[in-house]
């Protein structure tokens, strides 16, 4: 497999400074990892157009993004945790599948009805996950109800989503669209697509939909509160983001993704030099409550809740106000949040009030 360089990745794409800067940052990885064992694997269970279901939910070990080793977003650490050498021979992605389905079986009393697989990158891109693997992972999973795959929007059309389509599965393909806004996604995400390819993708899902006995369909993945904009921004880009994805067809779920603080990313650099703060637990219940009326399932799961690199509150309510955010992800209702309080409400409404982008973090 061809390995090009960086650089051609680059041209015309994103952000050169910010690439440059995160590639430097990247260097500083030494760990390797097996490419015969999934990164993670876990079970859970998620709101889907069909009502809550048991998920399985898959991180596949793979080459990882391309545009990652670029330099790549200024927020995701996940390439660090990619094999190097940028693929994975189609025999060991198909028993890091045997060692997901061997968890499966000793912890689930029965098959989840929903898949999730996940990537360093994109599973889309035949370069990362190719052609005769995903084919085979359609095959394997054929019996389940419904299965979710990630991709940049680049790779997303009718003839990859019908490898899972034509098999009846109900198809869902997760789309890192981050925000709405392209500024926003381009000078502080370092994402170079925009908007409309992600449009576009929704058109090749509705187009599948149209084509396959199955139901097919996009995730959005939002990004709540990237680096360089303040917490009032943060909070009213993603209220905007929400509304245009659900008004998209073909989206029919928007998964707001607070950032947290990933090794090897400029967030983290930021951060050590206390110029980043997650964001607030309070800004995401606030998010979900302006959004609960629109057109699509929306819903927030916030890694690593409660600590300085999560989003967090004061200490003494995160698990509270989380607890409320994941009964809101189950059954839409806003009122959840009115069923939880904490004095340090009143300090987050101070930040939403006076936190500018010259002055951020204005508290911690």
């Amino acid at each position: 497999m061809s390995q090009p360089s960086p650089e051609a990745y680059e041209q015309g794409r994103g952000m050169d400074a910010h690439n440059e800067v995160m590639r430097d940052i990247r260097a500083e990885r030494s760990e390797t990892y097996d490419p015969t064992e999934p990164t993670r694997v876990w079970i859970d269970e998620d709101n889907t157009p069909d009502g809550v279901v048991n998920s399985l939910t898959i991180i596949l070990n793979t080459g990882g993004c391309r545009w990652a080793r670029a330099g790549g977003c200024t927020m995701c650490g996940y390439v660090a945790e990619s094999v190097e050498g940028g693929s994975v021979a189609h025999e060991d992605l198909m028993t890091q599948i045997d060692a997901c389905l061997d968890h499966e079986r000793e912890n689930a009393d029965d098959p989840a009805e929903l898949i999730k697989i996940y990537t360093s990158g994109s599973f889309l891109d035949e370069r990362e996950v190719p052609a005769e693997t995903r084919q085979a992972i359609a095959e394997t999973f054929a019996d389940r109800d419904r299965i979710v795959v990630e991709s940049l929007p680049d790779f997303v059309n009718r003839e990859k989503i019908g490898d899972f389509a034509e098999h009846g599965i109900a198809t869902d393909v997760a789309v890192g669209l981050e925000t709405a806004t392209d500024r926003v996604r381009h000078d502080c995400v370092n994402k170079y697509f925009d908007f409309a390819d992600f449009e576009d993708a929704c058109a090749e899902a509705a187009g599948a939909d149209d084509e396959f006995d199955a139901d097919v369909g996009i995730k959005a993945y939002l990004l709540m509160k990237p680096p360089f904009l303040a917490e009032p921004e943060a909070a009213a880009d993603m209220i905007d983001s929400i509304h245009r994805c659900a008004d998209v067809d073909g989206c029919h779920t928007v998964s707001m993704n607070p950032t947290n603080v990933q090794r090897y990313t400029m967030v983290d650099e930021l951060f050590f030099e206390g110029g980043y703060r997650p964001p607030w637990l309070w800004s995401v219940a606030h998010v979900l409550e302006a959004t609960a009326d629109v057109d699509a399932i929306v819903v927030s799961d916030p890694v690593g809740h409660g600590s300085d690199r999560g989003a967090h509150n004061c200490g003494e309510c995160d698990d509270r106000v989380q607890t409320a955010i994941k009964d809101f992800d189950k059954r839409q209702d806003p009122s959840v949040f009115g069923q939880v309080s904490c004095e340090c409400e009143a300090t987050w409404e101070l930040v939403m009030e006076e936190e500018t982008s010259y002055n951020m973090p204005l508290a911690q």
